[in-house]
């Protein structure tokens, strides 16, 4: 496989579905992209809940037991939510887009209202006003009012809204082929070839 020259920004927050941060992440390195993570206090607390993480391990190796290749896993930057040096919180550091997956509402309303207080909130707010692609992966239900509108303000400023709503037409047999329908239509806005679903027609 080639080397891929693109480098995406992954967060993970603290609402339920720590998996589709997860096989985000994964599918990203099968494809040789250059990852950096940002995994929040919450989330590191609902990935150790739902997934059996050790938040006093790093989230590399983590993804190791996974089951990643390991060369691959050298493609990983990890960074805490007071990283607010990290190369994500400025401007002049390029890439090729951020995904929010899974979007907590808090962090949801905090990027909404460009309320910039730690690092995911920051790079969010960055990749908005340089016009880099940023997508928001709420995981809620039912949604609110306010809810709703925090992400009517987030796509009129740019976002895309990517709501972690798997599809069945494809008749997924596992909970990992199921979360891979919405993994791989975040890939898809990423620009970012795969074969994680079946495409409606194929």
């Amino acid at each position: 496989m080639t080397e891929n020259s693109k480098t995406i920004v992954v967060a993970i927050c603290g609402a339920s579905g720590s998996v589709y941060g997860v096989r985000l992440v994964a599918a990203l390195l099968r494809q040789r992209v250059q990852v950096q993570v940002i995994l929040s206090h919450a989330g590191a607390h609902v990935l150790s809940h739902e997934m059996g993480y050790d938040p006093q391990s790093r989230f590399q190796d983590f993804l190791a037991g996974y089951g990643a290749d390991t060369n691959a896993l050298k493609k990983i930057k990890e960074f805490s939510q007071e990283d607010i040096a990290a190369p994500a919180a400025s401007g002049s550091f390029c890439h090729d887009g951020m995904v929010v997956a899974p979007c907590s509402m808090k962090t949801l309303a905090a990027v909404a209202a460009g309320y910039a207080d730690n690092l995911i909130n920051r790079a969010c707010d960055v990749s908005l006003k340089e016009n880099r692609t940023l997508i928001m992966v709420p995981r809620e239900t039912p949604l609110g009012m306010i809810h709703l509108e925090n992400m009517t303000r987030l796509a009129r400023a740019g976002a895309v809204i990517l709501p972690a709503i798997p599809s069945f037409y494809s008749f997924p047999d596992t909970l990992e082929a199921l979360v891979d329908t919405v993994v791989a239509r975040i890939l898809d806005h990423l620009g970012v070839v795969h074969n994680l679903a079946k495409r409606w027609g194929d």
